[in-house]
């Protein structure tokens, strides 16, 4: 990999450098095991799953001391994999072997008796150039097998998105799926009094760290919903009263009019291969699902119905739309292909039905239930069986998928407690309904949206 890089180096140049290294030094060094990888895994298409007992020790320094940046990544990658609600992580007083002692291998008799199925180790050094080169491995305790190891490099302050990573590598090795804690939320950041509600849009990580505002707050923002690259959001926003649909590069801070839409009442989301974006219209009081080219910027009306079709979500593949639509009545979720052909509803129980939004792995629709005045976020399959109901509240809306389809991030409101305000934050649920835990946000927040991974 050094030979690589220096190659690298001279053929680009500086300016070339710094706009690549973000990308260069996340790409992580693998140290393979000697062995056959052991067989310990977590079969997360089970219902509800006892947590998997794991020992992840701080990262130590260069000279075997206790490292800053080793404890500091350490306790992320802890909060990281016991929210998953997979893992518990054993408390660190109850450790025989510390981490200084383990070296290239661990004595696993010592992690047996504290009934440990799985270490992490690791050591973090500082090298000439500034970077923090960091090498993880996950062993299995009871096969004495290294499972899989990294090393990453990068620069101080991206330290975060390393423990990140390694989160992913350990979900991903165990449970046999991707991981998502490399992942950002986009939301809705709402301040003042009800009668001057002021919403910006603000970008964090899924943990709630590393928060920044994208808009200043001048124009009433809705509903952003991210690009299949990560890198583009696009959203509704009131200028001048008029409502605009808008794309944000979140990098570059670039934004572009995708179009001005009369009394538009959702705003876009975007197909899986980010080419178009399918969407609500209304026209004379009457709202339809359209598609809008990103390339040509040319419409394709998909509904016309007297009735109110809204809240569009493609498919994975590309081939369903699932929207809801009081067409039959009462408002509830139908599907139709991506032409507009073949509509049909799939909800057919009690409430009425709203916020339809495909799993990232296309078995599941999410979806925002109301009955008897409660609100309830739960799931069904496409063809409507299965509906499972995961929480309720006062007000919960707004689901989104985590990318690889096992947890759930929505909004909930609390009533007015009298004294005109009211509070409204972000949460995060399993499909199994457990694990079910407050996302931290400075102020208010709603309409949540989870990025893919980050590349």
């Amino acid at each position: 990999m050094t030979a690589i890089f220096n190659s690298f180096r001279q053929i680009v140049g500086n300016s070339a450098r710094r706009k690549l290294f973000f990308m260069w030094v996340l790409v992580p060094t693998a140290i393979w095991p000697s062995q056959a990888w052991p067989e310990l895994r977590i079969d997360i298409t089970r219902g509800h799953v006892d947590p998997m007992p794991i020992a992840i020790t701080r990262l130590v320094g260069e000279t075997g001391a206790p490292s800053t940046f080793g404890i500091d990544i350490a306790a992320v990658v802890r909060v990281n994999l016991e929210r998953s609600g997979l893992f518990r992580a054993i408390d660190e007083r109850a450790f025989i072997q510390q981490p200084e002692a383990i070296g290239a291998l661990p004595r696993f008799a010592d992690w047996r008796l504290i009934n440990a199925q799985a270490l992490v180790s690791g050591n973090v050094e500082i090298e000439a150039d500034g970077r923090v080169k960091v090498t993880f491995r996950l062993w299995d305790v009871f096969a004495e097998q290294q499972m899989v190891g990294f090393v990453y490099r990068t620069v101080p302050s991206n330290w975060r998105r390393i423990a990140h990573k390694i989160s992913d590598d350990i979900f991903k090795r165990i449970t046999g799926e991707q991981g998502y804690f490399d992942t950002r939320i986009v939301y809705v950041a709402e301040s003042g009094p009800l009668e001057r509600r002021v919403k910006r849009l603000a970008i964090m990580d899924q943990d709630g760290e590393n928060h920044r505002y994208l808009t200043e707050g001048r124009n009433l923002v809705l509903t952003p919903r991210f690009s299949p690259t990560a890198q583009e959001i696009t959203y509704l926003s009131y200028v001048n009263d008029q409502p605009r649909v808008y794309i944000l590069n979140i990098d570059t801070g670039r934004r572009e009019v995708i179009g001005n839409f009369p009394n538009m009442t959702f705003a876009p989301r975007f197909s899986p291969d980010g080419n178009s974006v399918v969407m609500s219209l209304a026209d004379n009081g009457n709202s339809d699902i359209y598609t809008l080219d990103l390339r040509n910027r040319r419409e394709t009306r998909l509904t016309r119905h007297p009735a109110i079709d809204t809240s569009p979500s493609m498919s994975p593949d590309g081939r369903w739309i699932s929207f809801n639509s009081d067409r039959g009545g009462s408002q509830q979720v139908y599907v139709m292909e991506v032409d507009g052909s073949n509509v049909q509803r799939i909800s057919f129980d009690r409430g009425r039905y709203a916020t339809p939004v495909w799993s990232p792995r296309g078995d599941l629709i999410a979806f925002t239930k109301i009955l008897d005045g409660t609100f309830y976020i739960g799931v069904m399959r496409p063809d409507g069986t299965g509906e499972r109901l995961l929480t309720e509240g006062f007000l919960v809306e707004g689901p989104t998928w985590s990318p690889n389809g096992r947890v759930l991030m929505f909004f909930r409101q609390l009533p007015n407690d009298g004294t005109g305000t009211e509070s409204t934050r972000l949460y995060s649920i399993d499909l199994t309904g457990y694990n079910e835990f407050e996302v931290p946000t400075p102020i208010d927040a709603s309409d949540p949206a989870w990025s893919p991974l980050i590349p």
